[in-house]
């Protein structure tokens, strides 16, 4: 580990203290968790001390863990992702906090903090559900409105629930039941076992 991230991870380690749930390097970067109560604490310290300055947030996505690597994970399901960026003091840091709500999960809101987080937190939870709280206009980002579902979680059919198609007769869009049949994407190979090359 070099003596830049040597640095940093003593000084978020200083800063966050017990607020840290867990802390690790890996592949050059920085990676701290904390929980659901503190998220917003620890987002306003890594934005406001002198030793972090991390004045941009560059990212926030949501993840879903359900059997994370089929390997029988057994921790909380949904996550949300940031990644900041100190341009002042050229350090970035990975946050992750994993919600405590498996069915309904919901976070405060980064928008006051940062105006950016805005599009990320719409677009977390039109992809996973993820709510969160205070967020001045929380809906749908890039799936129609009248979607039903989250699609990129795990628990989501592939071919989705409905599919839409525009009705000459009508002449409007219309919702249909989706009318693809299940199949197996993995191609079958034939070998002809009597040829030899």
């Amino acid at each position: 580990m070099s003596a830049k991230l040597d640095q940093l991870s003593a000084t978020l380690q200083a800063v966050l203290g017990e607020k840290i749930t867990k802390q690790i390097v890996a592949f050059g970067e920085v990676t701290v968790e904390c929980s659901a109560q503190d998220y917003l604490a620890v987002c306003q310290l890594l934005r406001d001390d002198a030793g972090l300055k991390f004045e941009q947030l560059i990212d926030l996505c949501g993840v879903d863990y359900q059997a994370y690597g089929e390997s029988g994970y057994d921790g909380l399901r949904y996550a949300v992702v940031n990644h900041f960026l100190s341009v002042s003091l050229n350090q970035r840091v990975r946050l992750r906090e994993l919600s405590i709500y498996e069915d309904f999960p919901v976070l405060p809101t980064l928008v006051d903090l940062w105006p950016v987080a805005n599009w990320f937190e719409r677009e977390a939870f039109d992809l996973y559900g993820i709510m969160f709280e205070n967020h001045p206009d929380l809906r749908r980002l890039l799936t129609d409105y009248g979607f039903v579902g989250h699609p990129f979680r795990k628990d989501f059919p592939m071919i989705g629930n409905v599919e839409m198609r525009y009705d000459p007769e009508q002449q409007r869009v219309i919702y249909e039941p989706v009318s693809i049949e299940l199949r197996n994407n993995v191609p079958r190979v034939i070998r002809n076992e009597g040829a030899h090359s």
